[in-house]
């Protein structure tokens, strides 16, 4: 809609977890680094915690993109509470025929397939998001596979990724025997308000455009009002990028990131997302 009128190849603010967009602020690449770093070490579980919308989901999606072909990776995003519908999943993340199996056979097959590919010389990593809307039972019964090696070494790798909930759920007594498996974590925090700017000016460039669109005033307007959440920062940056579009002005005010906040204010829908933010 606004491309064309601000030279952009593609809209820059896609709430999409789009890893080609990826900025690497302190924290992001720590993280993405501590994820790349376990995998080559063959970590056993790593989690990996963030509030909603800092960027979770994009650095799995770098990390997906920058394996090597040996590195098998399934990917859940749908969790469960029963152990039986999590492993049917697991089996449809790599791709395994999951019908018609009780949860024994469905553990023994898993086991097998683990296995095999370790004697291929291929690495499992199995990455569960939203772990934190898994139950505590579920969550328990992921020792079992945690429990899979072979010759000595770690045939499986788990990535447990979700909001800060997640951490508390693990700090309860009964999984104390799964956390004593986590070899690494880190929490993911928002953006500083100097890195806002940086992350607004890094996803322009990518989308073609060199110039710095957004005024000072507006992006003060953004960070106080995201509170360096990207995904807040992308809804701001996008609607502000209508609005102007709209009034058919080349850069974006001050004012014109409060026509947006206000509009979006008066709502009811935005105020949530604010203070979430906050």
């Amino acid at each position: 809609m606004y491309e064309d009128f601000y030279h952009l190849k593609e809209p820059p603010f896609s709430l999409l977890p789009d890893p080609s967009f990826l900025y690497l602020s302190s924290k992001h690449k720590r993280a993405l680094s501590l994820l790349q770093y376990a995998v080559i070490k063959n970590y056993g579980i790593i989690a990996i915690t963030g509030e909603i919308g800092t960027g979770k989901t994009t650095l799995l999606r770098q990390l997906l993109n920058s394996v090597d072909d040996n590195v098998k990776i399934g990917l859940i995003s749908n969790t469960h509470n029963s152990f039986s519908e999590l492993l049917k999943w697991v089996f449809v993340a790599y791709g395994l025929d999951y019908r018609n199996k009780d949860t024994v056979e469905l553990y023994d097959e898993f086991v097998n397939f683990v296995i095999q590919e370790y004697a291929n010389n291929h690495k499992v990593v199995l990455i569960i998001d939203e772990a934190q809307n898994m139950s505590v039972s579920a969550l328990e019964e992921l020792r079992m596979l945690s429990n899979i090696n072979a010759d000595k070494h770690q045939a499986l790798q788990m990535i447990l990724v979700g909001q800060p909930e997640l951490r508390n759920i693990l700090l309860q007594p009964t999984l104390n025997q799964l956390v004593q498996r986590v070899a690494a974590a880190y929490h993911l925090t928002a953006l500083e308000k100097d890195e806002v700017a940086l992350y607004i000016r890094h996803r322009l460039q990518l989308a073609g455009c060199d110039e710095g669109l957004f005024e000072p005033g507006a992006i003060d307007k953004i960070w106080e009002h995201s509170q360096g959440i990207p995904r807040v920062i992308n809804i701001l940056c996008d609607t502000a990028l209508i609005e102007g579009f709209v009034e058919q002005t080349l850069m974006i005010s001050a004012q014109v990131l409060d026509n947006v906040i206000q509009e979006r204010l008066s709502t009811g829908l935005f105020q949530h997302q604010v203070n979430d933010a906050l």
